[in-house]
């Protein structure tokens, strides 16, 4: 099995955002894309959170031009699912040495999270340097991750969990900051209720305002 061939971390590097995407139906999955497109940030991550994760994943992986990580992804089955589905890239909540084994063995990127030094130590015995740290806020934000990134100099980091249009700005600042994850400009409510042109005005926003950086 082999990976789209997306070069994954420099695009996400250049875009600065990842949208965390909870989709209730693969039918909002094509208008969500062309949301994003149209908003300037071609990229989703697609959590596995309900059962149209996988649908999803297909539908908005056949947009030209998006890049369709899956998102909590806890189990190699999952991530089997994700990539047959079109995923360019894997995310998990944790480091979970099977998925990321798994992952690095079939060459998948992936950034798993991490909240812990001893996170990172496990993730950077697979060979990995992006990781998600999550839940970023809840595990002291901007001030931990300056901590963790002391000792660890070689990692950049995907914060993901409480990251706002208030906050972003704060955290793209720091170098150690890869990109960062966020769910505000792709808000659920707005999404089932069909309301895509709200979304693209949002998405728009967030990428004017990580421009800034």
């Amino acid at each position: 099995m082999a990976c789209q061939t997306v070069d994954v971390f420099p695009a996400l590097a250049k875009h600065k955002l990842v949208p965390v995407v909870v989709l209730d139906s693969a039918c909002s999955a094509g208008p969500l894309a062309d949301a994003l497109i149209g908003g300037g940030l071609p990229v989703a991550e697609v959590t596995f959170r309900t059962d149209a994760a996988e649908a999803s994943i297909r539908v908005m992986a056949e947009r030209d031009g998006m890049i369709v990580g899956a998102g909590t992804v806890l189990t190699v089955e999952q991530a089997k699912r994700a990539v047959g589905a079109g995923a360019s890239f894997i995310v998990s909540p944790g480091t979970n040495p099977p998925v990321v084994e798994y992952c690095v063995k079939e060459g998948i990127p992936i950034t798993p999270g991490i909240a812990t030094p001893t996170d990172i130590d496990l993730a950077s015995g697979f060979g990995l340097d992006v990781l998600k740290f999550f839940p970023a806020e809840a595990y002291g934000g901007i001030k931990t991750l300056k901590a963790l990134s002391a000792p660890y100099g070689h990692v950049r980091f995907i914060p993901t969990g409480g990251v706002s249009a208030s906050n972003l700005l704060d955290y793209l600042a720091l170098p150690c900051v890869h990109a960062c994850g966020g769910s505000w400009m792709v808000d659920r409510k707005l999404v089932n209720a069909g309301e895509f042109a709200k979304v693209r005005s949002l998405v728009s926003q967030a990428v004017a305002l990580a421009q800034q950086h």
